[in-house]
């Protein structure tokens, strides 16, 4: 039998998300002038169909189906994500000039959310072959071992982050690839490797683009009071930057957090969503939550989320296979990665990159996959000695 509390634990956050897409959204909704319940009748479906989705895959015999549909899923999102590229521009919606969309029927679809999830099955399938053994290895044939997922890697860095114009997407497949590694039995020499081979293209990718550094002003611009007063007087004056433009996103962000307070402004009485901040049922929506429901609110999501991945750990710490294993730990990770990169972003401790809130944010390619994410963890669980 599937895990029945990870399925309703599931569904409860993509309640909140729904809820809140109505909510947050009425700036948009006035502004193009759609009907009341325009996003979150869209997102009411989508979730019904995910919740539809989760709940077949947790019916299914892993042995039999899950590498049929995890190979699939990363496949298909891969070849997905290069054609794009060559279709008409009528047929594919784009962000800051960068493809992310093919355009469907009522529906945009972003093979990036369902390649982040076969490029976990992937890693899971392979790693579970080449690094979970107990017998010592040497650095150098690590990395000799090491390097076809880093070319698979550099692929999707040249497909998410060249062609689409979007870091942020990367750095969570980096992150996940390399804790991944890590519980397939990968040394701490060859994490450390990667993560600074990571940072160094990081930077790269960073000072190369103008958007980039933008965004590092801007995050400097909010946070260097509180950082600097913690160094010395001398030193913080030599490394503190005058006229830097406004952190309208980060500064607009924290005011709606502050106002929230404890108990929040009530559901539908937020401000920021009147224009400061038009979409905030995206990737804004916590900053939104703590506005209308307080800390309070924030606490409960939190808690439900960090329900969630107890509970896919505790399937992943049950099963004997190893790729289902390794599958339940990269789901648990991508999911835990994009929650925290986001709430940094939002709170100023980080600079703010488009990652959405795991089944929260408005967006129905996001809440399919992370759908489609746990209908296999489910499907797994049948598995696990729980």
């Amino acid at each position: 039998m599937a895990n029945k509390r990870l399925f309703f634990i599931s569904i409860g956050l993509i309640c909140v998300g729904v809820l809140m897409s109505y909510s947050l959204a009425v700036y948009l909704v006035g502004f193009f002038n759609y009907e009341p319940f325009h996003f979150f009748k869209r997102e009411l479906f989508v979730a019904i169909i995910g919740i539809l989705f989760m709940w077949l895959f947790a019916q299914l015999e892993p042995d039999e189906s899950f590498k049929k549909i995890g190979l699939m899923l990363f496949v298909i999102s891969l070849l997905l994500m290069i054609g794009m590229h060559f279709l008409p521009t009528s047929l594919v919606s784009s962000a800051g000039g960068a493809k992310r969309w093919i355009r469907l029927p009522s529906f945009s679809l972003a093979p990036s959310e369902f390649f982040k999830i076969g490029f976990v099955y992937f890693l899971a399938w392979s790693f579970s072959r080449k690094f979970s053994t107990k017998k010592h290895v040497r650095l150098i044939d690590e990395i000799k071992t090491f390097i076809p997922y880093l070319v698979l890697f550099f692929v999707a860095v040249v497909l998410i982050a060249v062609l689409q114009n979007d870091l942020g997407q990367v750095i969570v497949l980096a992150l996940t690839l390399g804790f991944m590694l890590l519980f397939a039995g990968g040394s701490l020499r060859l994490l450390g490797i990667i993560m600074l081979t990571t940072l160094s293209v990081g930077l790269v990718a960073i000072v190369t683009s103008p958007h980039r550094i933008m965004r590092v002003k801007l995050w400097w611009a909010n946070a260097q009071d509180s950082i600097l007063a913690l160094l010395p007087e001398g030193l913080a004056q030599s490394l503190r930057v005058e006229n830097l433009p406004e952190p309208y996103q980060i500064y607009h962000a924290s005011n709606a957090i502050a106002n929230g307070g404890f108990l929040g402004n009530g559901l539908g009485e937020g401000v920021i969503k009147l224009g400061f901040l038009s979409e905030v049922h995206t990737d804004i929506i916590l900053a939104g939550i703590v506005e209308e429901l307080g800390f309070v609110g924030l606490f409960c999501v939190v808690v439900l989320f960090c329900a969630m991945l107890f509970y896919i750990f505790k399937i992943a710490n049950r099963v004997q296979n190893m790729t289902y294993y390794l599958f339940c730990v990269g789901v648990a990770l991508l999911l835990a990665f994009s929650f925290i990169i986001n709430a940094f972003g939002i709170s100023g401790i980080t600079p703010i990159k488009g990652i959405a809130v795991p089944f929260i944010s408005y967006g129905g390619s996001s809440l399919l996959a992370n759908c489609l994410a746990i209908g296999l963890v489910l499907s797994i669980s049948r598995k696990a000695h729980l």
